[in-house]
């Protein structure tokens, strides 16, 4: 009886992963027929993650340190929050659409198809453009940990390898918790806005430059702390200026996982509270 009662449920599995499958496709061919116009978005789509690394890039022609950090070590900061931003938003960043797609009724018609709303929400405008930002992130990260004079260990190693995909597990979910709210309030893009990408900016630089309730509210009220500082004290092998224990900083993938739970709940929740706009 159980293996007959699994047959049905596999195939219904299969069916829908040919369906996102279908629809990951769709959106390759029909964003890169126009391969000109395809690859100048390329190029121009770098121009947020480069702009990030060359304003640190600026403020360290001023100066020596900043916030008791070197350019090399800020540079681990600034690859790990690009990298981990970057890819997020290249996977789930167009989820910030949710606001227009329940204004004008478009989420109605996902909602009665016979698949996950969220997967296709995702897919239906996945900005393949974004590419090269999750490139150059990973490149600016990788060209930081080559620089920065660290002292390998395989604990270090491991945490090199599992911080970067955790920061993007986070930001994720602040994409899609900051999107549910519009399932209460239409007109919420620009609060939503304000916390994925000043959480971008907040963690592109050590945390040590902000104070008071402003870094306790990012930092460790929404977790932005664990995204790039908090992994780069542990890389580096340097203490926390602020106190912290070291085993903080290898606390980012519990973080992560943490921020997926209440994403997901959010979502959950909101999917619950959503009425139909009638459209």
């Amino acid at each position: 009886m159980a293996e007959r009662d699994s047959a049905p449920r596999a195939a219904e599995r299969d069916g829908a992963l040919r369906a996102y499958r279908a629809l990951l496709g769709a959106q390759a061919r029909s964003q890169a027929a126009y391969r000109t116009s395809f690859v100048v978005d390329l190029v121009g789509n770098l121009g947020a993650t480069v702009f990030d690394v060359v304003t640190v890039l600026v403020i360290f022609g001023v100066t020596r340190e900043l916030g008791g950090f070197t350019l090399r070590e800020t540079l681990v900061v600034v690859g790990l929050s690009s990298c981990g931003f970057a890819a997020a938003d290249l996977l789930v960043g167009n989820i910030e659409r949710l606001p227009r797609y329940v204004r004008t009724g478009l989420f109605d018609a996902v909602l009665v198809r016979p698949l996950a709303a969220l997967p296709q929400l995702l897919l239906m405008d996945l900005p393949l453009r974004k590419v090269s930002r999750a490139v150059f992130g990973l490149a600016v990260l990788l060209y930081a940990l080559a620089s920065a004079g660290i002292d390998w260990t395989p604990g270090r190693v491991a945490l090199a390898v599992v911080a970067p995909p955790a920061a993007v597990v986070f930001f994720a979910s602040v994409f899609v918790t900051t999107a549910t709210v519009s399932f209460y309030w239409v007109d919420s893009g620009e609060m939503a806005n304000s916390v994925t990408y000043g959480g971008r900016d907040f963690t592109s630089y050590p945390i040590t430059v902000y104070g008071g309730w402003f870094r306790a509210l990012f930092a460790y009220g929404m977790g932005f702390a664990f995204v790039s500082y908090h992994p780069a004290l542990a890389l580096l092998g340097r203490a926390d200026p602020l106190g912290l224990p070291p085993w903080v900083g290898w606390a980012s993938p519990g973080v992560a996982l943490v921020a997926a739970a209440v994403a997901a709940l959010a979502w959950r929740v909101g999917i619950r509270h959503y009425r139909s706009t009638g459209s």
